[in-house]
């Protein structure tokens, strides 16, 4: 996979687990410790499911990791508290992509909890849409397999990371 392809394929993931990253104005709550499934559905993609192993260390660590990383690449990262969860808008850009999004996020950090993101993007290679849409559905499923440790996600196919392993998340953004 190209680092290129490795990237779109990620930037969804990348986005929401960073949401927390970017909270500026609001600090969102760390999600229950264990193992949480998460299906990502695309408008006109085929829907991807991921399990993602975390604790209140990893969910912490997410935010204070990225933060420099979505400073660096963000001109606008705001979140907002609602009613019933929370809102965020962004505008990033990576690899020569600029990606405006608004992300709604509804639920209980605890069993379950949809972020539906609409996002518009700039500067994008030909055949990637301008415009998606992205809806994430996250449900806690218990305690963390005893082979995962927190940070780990499991992607189709068996494709395994650990967020906490930074420098690998790095060398998939496109210089």
């Amino acid at each position: 996979m190209t680092r290129g392809c490795a990237w779109l394929a990620l930037a969804p993931a990348f986005w929401l687990a960073t949401a927390p990253a970017v909270a500026i104005e609001v600090e969102m709550p760390n999600r229950k410790p264990g193992l949480w499934e998460m299906k990502m559905v695309n408008s006109g993609v085929a829907g991807m499911t991921m399990q993602h192993c975390t604790d209140e260390v990893t969910d912490k660590q997410l935010r204070t990791a990225y933060s420099p990383m979505a400073k660096e690449i963000c001109s606008k990262n705001v979140v907002q508290k609602t009613a019933t969860g929370y809102i965020t808008d962004a505008v990033c850009t990576v690899g020569g992509v600029t990606m405006n999004s608004h992300s709604v996020i509804n639920g209980d950090f605890n069993s379950a909890y949809t972020v539906n993101v609409s996002s518009e993007q700039q500067g994008a290679p030909s055949g990637v849409p301008q415009r998606t849409s992205m809806t994430l559905e996250a449900k806690w499923l218990g305690p963390c397999k005893p082979e995962q440790k927190p940070g780990d996600i499991v992607m189709p196919g068996g494709f395994k990371i650990n967020v906490n392993d930074m420098d690998k998340l790095k060398g998939l953004l496109p210089r």
